[in-house]
């Protein structure tokens, strides 16, 4: 993932900072993630989120509001309406950039905004909204007791997950009247809709209000016992998993020419968790997988880990290898399994310190059918012509280059 910094005018003409998450590979489709309320472009859920769709080709602008994170204004200034404006604003700028999106994320409040904008915004064909409130009033219970000094005041100061806010009263007006219902029936838009049943936040009937009030293409997800910021990386990563399949049947894919660089054969690897060890593999356009390390090692345990995959290279090939002579000497082989065990641990070996040891891999080699035994003995010696299994044996060479 390559991420550049990311500036343009939000809704009132001051800049608002935000990251542009871009894929290595070929672009698919571009996607914007509005955070949530008082919240910014870094909070874990953004940044998880975006780093997991871009492996699967997907261009994520994430920014912060008018008055947070980085952008600049007063937070006190705004309200609902402006942070539409503000998405409205990353939209164009996108655009203007021959990035359009048309794919919108929203979180909490954030969701909110993005059932506002999308009826209005006719290229985003799907729209996801995370833990969003179906009436973006909702907000309004966090400021507890100290609604009545808004109302008197014109403005007050609210202590939100342990940091200070101004909160106007103006803000407070404009949520109240905003409504999403009419928003709903307009979108033309396929819509996701993310909720956990635990949320503490915002209640899982919000979800179901936001899921009748919207029609047809519209699916829903439980997020089972995740939280409202969705602050465990497991969940941000289920959540990014869900997107990114979904809004596959929805999204226009854009036609990426041939990269003469990367020739026909190049396996591509790139971290998807800088924080740990998740390594996403893609093997041309329609082949994937995930290796990791296990949770004992400070991975995650999502994949095999770099030996497991050796161990699989030398697995797959015997079988095959040995499925292809009976076949061409029609054997009455119905089944083969190889079983391969290799008594070393990457996470260890990665050490390079640790003292060079040679590698010993057994393999058990299980063969049903109407066999005999001369065929038998045939077939296992056939298993030592496997092409890794020769090319294991034989002395290699790796050169490594910077590109």
């Amino acid at each position: 993932m390559r991420t550049e910094r990311f500036s343009f005018p939000g809704h009132g003409g001051h800049d608002l900072a935000a990251r542009l998450d871009l894929p290595s590979g070929a672009h698919l489709a571009t996607a914007v993630f509005v955070h949530c309320f008082t919240c910014s472009k870094d909070i874990t859920a953004a940044r998880r989120v975006a780093a997991r769709l871009t492996t699967m080709g997907y261009a994520v602008l994430r920014f912060d509001f008018t008055g947070l994170g980085h952008s600049g204004g007063k937070f006190e200034n705004t309200n609902f309406t402006s942070n539409v404006g503000d998405l409205y604003a990353a939209v164009d700028s996108l655009t203007a950039q021959g990035m359009a999106p048309t794919l919108l994320i929203g979180h909490s409040l954030g969701g909110a905004a993005v059932l506002k904008a999308a009826s209005n915004l006719p290229k985003i064909k799907a729209v996801v909204t995370i833990g969003a409130p179906a009436d973006p009033a909702h907000v309004i219970h966090n400021f507890g007791a100290s609604l009545a000094e808004i109302k008197k005041h014109g403005k007050a100061t609210v202590s939100l997950a342990g940091r200070p806010f101004a909160i106007s009263h103006d803000f407070v007006q404009d949520v109240g009247a905003a409504e999403l219902n009419g928003c709903l029936a307009k979108l033309r838009a396929a819509l996701l809709v993310l909720h956990s049943p635990i949320d503490q936040t915002v209640g899982i009937e919000n979800a179901s209000q936001i899921f009748m009030a919207a029609k047809h293409p519209k699916s829903f997800v439980s997020l089972d016992t995740a939280d409202h910021l969705i602050s465990d990386p497991d969940d941000a990563e289920y959540v990014a998993d869900v997107i990114a399949a979904w809004a596959r049947k929805y999204l226009p894919v854009v036609v990426t020419p041939p990269n003469s660089k990367v020739p026909e054969g190049v396996l591509r690897v790139s971290e998807a968790d800088p924080d740990g060890f998740l390594q996403d593999i893609q093997s041309g356009d329609n082949h994937s997988a995930l290796a990791d390390e296990p949770a004992s090692f400070g991975g995650t345990n999502k994949g095999m880990s770099p030996y497991g995959f050796l161990s699989a290279a030398l697995g797959a090939c015997t079988s095959m290898t040995i499925r292809m002579y009976a076949r061409r000497k029609k054997m009455a082989l119905t089944h083969v399994s190889v079983d391969i065990t290799h008594g070393k641990s990457h996470f260890e070996d990665a050490d390079t310190s640790a003292t060079t040891k040679v590698d010993q891999f057994e393999r058990n080699i299980h063969l049903t059918g109407d066999l005999t035994d001369d065929e038998r003995a045939r077939l296992l010696s056939i298993a030592d012509k496997c092409p890794v299994h020769r090319t294991f044996e034989q002395s290699s060479k790796v050169i490594s280059r910077l590109v």
